[in-house]
């Protein structure tokens, strides 16, 4: 079996990565950091014997260690669990001569301006876009297009960093934020693109080759963005076989793997994407790892195939549980992520009485919050499985409505 360097900054406690791999001690080489194995030394002893730990995780000084730790041990095959890890895996196997996802395939799935470029030569509806690498881009971009307009950085994830501008004072505050922005104002890091209206919608499942495995779309209740400005729940439901929208959202899906260049080995993929009023699909961004939030978890319920470990174990060698495309979920699901409030959290005194809604609580009572800092950022989460994506949504939005008047933040 192949010698594997993993890149993962996830804490073992909360994903047990030896659970998700096969035969760990003898074959993965651990790259991590303190503060993700603490709390989990005796797993770290037992199957990450071969392991190097380093403090700033994102550091050009932890790429080359972790160089210097893939030729050490021997490593076949580099892998990762995170999209921050794809470019520096793809340079790692670049300068080791691995096989795996190469350095244009991963730019492709992480820069956001290369992506799009590639979409749109391809045919793919794509919004109005234009790198911005000084102020003088964006403000062209603005009088060419007009506003609303929407900045992000061209690496972000997650909705990190993205603006919203829909008159002069939001793009005042942009250009005014440099110093507080975690993403540098310098060429290469930021692009602008025209606002879309029109409901927004995910595809996740695995690729390999340039075409997809197996993949099936949800709709997402709200934006990203909007989640975090406006403190929103956000969720999802997976679209019914029956639905038109699913077959046109499948062939997107399969366009934009086809127009990016591919990688050889299977990797979990996870796209977005809006449909407007005429029932065209306009990409918004693909990346080649699994989506984040519950929408692994989901897919799973749906599938029986966790998304984030199919394709973790794919990059490890082991081969895929699921190899062709499903006529359709086992079960109608879907999930919301409960907003943080701001005070201190006083959760609900009795259990759930929707039926067939599964309510986590995320924080203990009393824990203190001053809103919504992320996407995936949650006072609790809801799953929902029902018979119909009707019936699932009719009972997530019973659950919010249920949640808002049994909580409190004081």
């Amino acid at each position: 079996m192949p010698k594997v360097l993993l890149l993962s900054r996830q804490p073992l406690a909360t994903r047990p990565l030896q659970e998700w791999l096969d035969r760990t001690a003898d074959e993965i080489v651990l790259l991590t950091t303190p503060k993700a194995v603490a709390g989990a030394p005796d797993a770290l002893a037992e199957h990450f014997p071969q392991h190097g730990l380093v403090d700033d995780y994102h550091s050009w000084a932890a790429e080359r260690f972790a160089e210097e730790t893939a030729r050490r041990y021997g490593a076949d095959l580099v892998a990762s669990t995170s999209e921050s890890d794809v470019l520096r895996a793809a340079r790692l196997r670049a300068r080791l001569g691995l096989p795996g996802q190469d350095v244009a395939s991963a730019t492709a799935y992480r820069d956001k301006v290369v992506m799009k470029r590639l979409a749109r030569a391809a045919g793919i509806a794509v919004p109005a876009f234009a790198p911005v690498d000084s102020p003088a881009d964006l403000l062209d971009f603005i009088e060419a297009e007009g506003l609303p307009a929407v900045v992000k950085p061209r690496l972000g994830a997650g909705a990190e960093g993205v603006a919203i501008l829909r008159g002069p004072h939001d793009v005042a505050a942009f250009l005014a934020g440099e110093g507080t922005s975690q993403v540098p104002y310098l060429p290469g890091q930021w692009m602008v693109e025209s606002f879309v209206t029109g409901e927004f919608f995910h595809v996740d499942g695995i690729m390999r080759d340039g075409r997809v495995v197996h993949a099936w779309p949800g709709q997402y209740s709200g934006g990203l963005a909007e989640r975090i400005h406006d403190e929103l729940h956000i969720g999802s439901v997976l679209l019914a076989p029956e639905d038109g929208r699913t077959a046109v959202l499948a062939r997107m899906a399969a366009d934009v793997v086809a127009a990016l260049p591919a990688a050889p080995h299977p990797l979990a993929f996870h796209l977005e994407a809006w449909i407007g009023p005429d029932g065209v699909p306009v990409l918004c961004e693909i990346a080649s790892r699994a989506g984040g939030a519950l929408i692994a978890e989901a897919y799973e319920r749906a599938f029986g195939v966790q998304l984030a470990r199919e394709g973790l174990r794919a990059q490890c060698g082991s081969p895929l549980a699921l190899t062709g495309q499903p006529a359709a979920p086992s079960v109608a699901v879907g999930w919301v992520l409960l907003p943080p409030g701001h005070g201190e959290f006083v959760p609900p005194a009795g259990p759930c009485p929707v039926p067939g809604a599964e309510v986590t609580l995320l924080l203990d009572a009393g824990a203190p919050r001053n809103g919504v800092a992320h996407v995936s950022d949650a006072a609790a989460s809801v799953f929902v499985e029902a018979d119909t994506a009707g019936a699932v949504r009719e009972r997530l939005a019973e659950a919010v409505d249920w949640w808002h008047l049994n909580t409190a933040w004081k």
